[in-house]
């Protein structure tokens, strides 16, 4: 009887000694179920079959790893905006998050790769766009490059010793923008100097969101297309063939939607429209 006790204890003994192993050194301890605590991660869309598979067979596995096509309506990683890569309308409605990866490191070698393929600007040319982007500029790059964009800001002004002015403290010249060269250059290169700076001009990632620095690239442009006499608003662009203006849509839309409720309002709600004008859409 004795024997038939003592035997089931001390397996059950050992069991619960061996079971509370302690890791250290080359002892990784004993766990229960360690499945259960260290999960195994399967890559998304990853074909990795073997033998022991228990879902169907071969094929019908390999269907379960081929990509799916998108859900209607959800937004590709890194787009923002409202038009797409053809700058055509998307059909989509959303507000972007502020918050856009990219894909370009800060080195030369790289931002010639962002030259020569950040071509279009996602955004289209809007008048509300173009006020943020002329206030933007003016609070983080007039100081510099000016207020015409001509590298001539408060920074780098001539002395004035009638005012007793020393004139600016800035190390270098800051780039004319007014210039040819940076007229011809495509959009990569103002947006990859917004997001790292070059030479003595520090980044402002950290300070303009994605939405920003295409509305202050966009203020450039039409800088630039003033100084040449040229056009570039939310109605016409003479400037380039890139960048797209908005057009008189949204005006069309508000004025017809106005018009419904000046109808339903009567008559003496038909003033309100002149009040707001074209800037009722913004």
């Amino acid at each position: 009887m004795i024997k038939k006790i003592t035997v089931p204890f001390i397996f059950a003994a050992l069991l619960y000694l061996s079971a509370c192993q302690q890791p250290g050194g080359n002892v990784t301890g004993s766990e229960y179920m360690p499945d259960m605590s260290h999960s195994i991660a399967y890559e998304a869309n990853y074909y990795n079959y073997y033998y022991n598979n228990t879902w169907g067979t071969e094929d019908e596995y390999y269907a379960y790893a081929v990509p799916r096509e998108p859900v209607n309506g959800t937004i590709p990683r890194g787009y923002a905006g409202n038009t797409n890569a053809n700058n055509t309308s998307s059909g989509i409605g959303f507000t972007p998050n502020g918050s856009v990866p990219y894909y370009y490191e800060d080195t030369e070698e790289e931002r010639v790769r962002a030259i020569a393929e950040i071509i279009d600007n996602p955004y289209q040319i809007t008048d509300a766009g173009l006020a943020t982007g002329k206030e933007l500029y003016t609070i983080f790059c007039g100081i510099c490059h000016g207020e015409n964009g001509d590298g001539l800001g408060y920074l780098v002004r001539d002395a004035d010793p009638a005012k007793f002015d020393e004139g600016g403290k800035y190390p270098v010249q800051p780039a004319n923008m007014l210039l040819e060269e940076f007229i011809n250059s495509s959009n990569g290169r103002y947006y990859h100097s917004i997001m790292y700076g070059k030479n003595m001009m520090g980044g402002y990632s950290d300070k303009l969101s994605y939405e920003e620095r295409w509305q202050v690239i966009h203020h450039i442009r039409s800088l630039q297309a003033k100084s040449l006499s040229l056009a570039y608003s939310q109605l016409e662009n003479t400037l380039n063939t890139v960048d797209i203006p908005a057009g008189e849509m949204a005006v069309h839309i508000e004025e017809d939607h106005m018009d419904e409720a000046g109808h339903e309002g009567g008559d003496e709600d038909h003033g309100s429209h002149d009040e707001h004008g074209d800037n009722s859409h913004h």
